[in-house]
């Protein structure tokens, strides 16, 4: 079963499928190799030059995976939480979002009408320059008036998504479809 982008574990997944399709890919780099010096004797042929080119997306494949490796997935249990906590909100799960200085990584993303909250424990996220790199993104899609906030920290984020799912409860949104297309952006920027 695929794992789909924005879901709870799709870092570990989409690791695993990099490397599966790394190593068949230079598996059938070496096999070539072998294949055309024992039938011609020689590293001069045809199949050397068809693995040769075969290393490209072998290559390609193998640079998805390092880019992807020091990234961990969100925390299952932390998950399972947020989905409990906050069911009438958007959420996003292992975001790696990529902007031109930085790779952010982003554990959890809520989204409720104009709000969108996200926990990145990882050091390396900053959580200004995450939020504000996240705004500039959704204003250069036309979605203006939006307010994003990153937290470092676990239990305010909680804290806030409870709050907005309490909002989103009482206002009973119509905002879904904006909501859906700002996660959509998010998963666009994202690895």
């Amino acid at each position: 079963m695929k794992i789909e982008k924005g879901t709870p574990g799709y870092l570990n997944a989409r690791k695993i499928r990099l490397l599966l399709l790394t190593l068949l890919e230079f598996g059938i780099v070496i096999a070539l190799l072998v294949l055309g010096y024992m039938q011609t004797g020689t590293k001069l042929n045809l199949l050397t030059v068809v693995a040769i080119v075969g290393c490209l997306p072998a290559c390609k494949m193998l640079v998805g995976l390092i880019t992807v490796l020091p990234y961990r997935t969100a925390d299952q249990e932390k998950a399972a939480e947020i989905q409990d906590k906050a069911p009438l909100l958007t959420t996003a799960f292992d975001l790696v979002i990529t902007s031109r200085e930085k790779i952010m990584p982003v554990e959890a993303v809520v989204i409720s009408g104009n709000t969108v909250c996200g926990y990145a424990p990882n050091k390396k996220t900053v959580p200004e320059e995450a939020a504000r790199h996240i705004k500039n993104i959704l204003e250069e899609n036309r979605l203006t008036k939006i307010t994003v906030k990153i937290f470092s920290d676990y239990t305010p984020f909680l804290t806030r998504a409870e709050g907005l799912n309490s909002i989103a409860q009482v206002e009973q949104s119509e905002h879904r479809k904006r909501e859906n297309r700002i996660r959509r952006i998010l998963l666009n920027i994202s690895m």
